[in-house]
């Protein structure tokens, strides 16, 4: 176990409490493992008949995953480290996708890639004035995974390649609209949602959450859907940077900007995820997919350049390695995507 993660049951509910505030709750392989062991040892116990995973205090939810850890492992291990963090992690991610007891998660806060990979999966996801939600992984090279996929591409229009692309934060406001949040509460009642679960009956929690829940501020996202479908309606990322460059409005200009400052390759990789992960049928065959390409794009330049310009160095200015989309071949898609070796393809546990 690991002092990151807090493990509890209050009366019938079982509580995962992430416990890294130093790193807004990012997620390391012992906290993945601290976590997987809990969801095991409560799935047959039948005193426990939900789970809630919180943070314990800070204003993170969840930032991710320990992106400083897998970009030592590309550098020193040649990504084997770091492919087994994104192996175990996926198998949570599939754990929680398929947990039979309801499961609550409370992203009252910072809330970002493996942070996603936790929360997505619950039957009730509360967001709150807290909430920050992004998949920000084409700032870094890597890609939106665990799960990103899945649930990405299963968005209204086209917001899921939007968010995929542009790694744009939303509030909680827009978490609720979009139908990533099943409820938006203010955080003052948090302590009571929580108490109320544990201790009344399962079949209530959408009832208590309902209850306690209130109407959220306008949403910006919702404001801005007809541009996001108008603009990056296409699979192609030529084609979304040219729909762009054609509209001199200020929300289009800063769009195109932000995209400018990603990795083409993540990019890239992001829309055909999107457009795979829609046709797949099964959570556990999209996880291997997502594995495939993880345990490609960690060992490729603009994962490590990404990190180093974001947390490293803090320059905020990557040099992206193919450098331009256009460069960003079909055929480094195609082996970015391609099955794995029999004995390394994921597997749900």
């Amino acid at each position: 176990m690991t002092d990151d993660i807090l493990v509890r049951v209050e009366g019938h509910a079982g509580f995962i409490s992430l416990n890294r505030p130093s790193a807004l709750h990012a997620l390391t392989l012992p906290m993945v493992h601290a976590m997987t062991q809990a969801l095991l040892a409560w799935r047959n116990d039948a005193a426990v008949k939900c789970v809630v995973i919180d943070h314990a205090d800070g204003r993170g939810f969840c930032a991710g995953g320990d992106i400083a850890f897998l970009r030592d492992s590309a550098i020193n291990d040649n990504g084997e480290s770091g492919r087994k963090f994104f192996h175990d992690e996926y198998q949570l991610n599939h754990l929680l996708f398929t947990y039979p007891k309801p499961v609550v998660a409370f992203m009252d806060g910072i809330t970002m890639g493996g942070g996603v990979g936790i929360s997505q999966p619950a039957r009730f996801r509360v967001a709150t004035e807290n909430t920050k939600f992004a998949m920000p992984e084409t700032g870094i090279g890597l890609f939106p995974d665990v799960g990103g996929g899945w649930y990405l591409s299963r968005l209204e229009g086209r917001v899921g390649q939007f968010l995929a692309l542009t790694g744009s934060r939303i509030a909680g406001s827009g978490c609720l609209a979009l139908g990533l949040a099943t409820h938006y509460l203010p955080s003052s009642a948090l302590a009571d949602a929580k108490m109320r679960i544990a201790s009344e009956d399962v079949e209530r929690i959408d009832g208590i959450l309902g209850t306690l829940s209130e109407t959220p501020p306008e949403s910006k996202i919702v404001e801005t859907l007809f541009q996001i479908n108008r603009h990056f309606g296409s699979d192609q990322f030529e084609d979304t940077l040219a729909s762009l460059e054609g509209d001199e409005s200020e929300w289009a200009m800063r769009e195109l900007a932000s995209l400018r400052s990603k990795s083409p390759q993540t990019c890239k990789v992001a829309l055909r995820q999107l457009a795979e992960s829609i046709a797949i049928a099964d959570f556990a065959d999209n996880m291997a997919m997502e594995y495939r390409i993880a345990s490609r794009v960690i060992v490729r330049p603009d994962f490590t350049e990404g990190v180093r310009a974001v947390i490293v160095d803090k320059d905020n200015a990557p040099k992206w390695d193919p450098a331009t989309a256009e460069d960003v071949t079909a055929d480094l898609i195609d082996t970015i995507f391609a099955p794995l070796p029999a004995q390394e393809e994921w597997k749900p546990l």
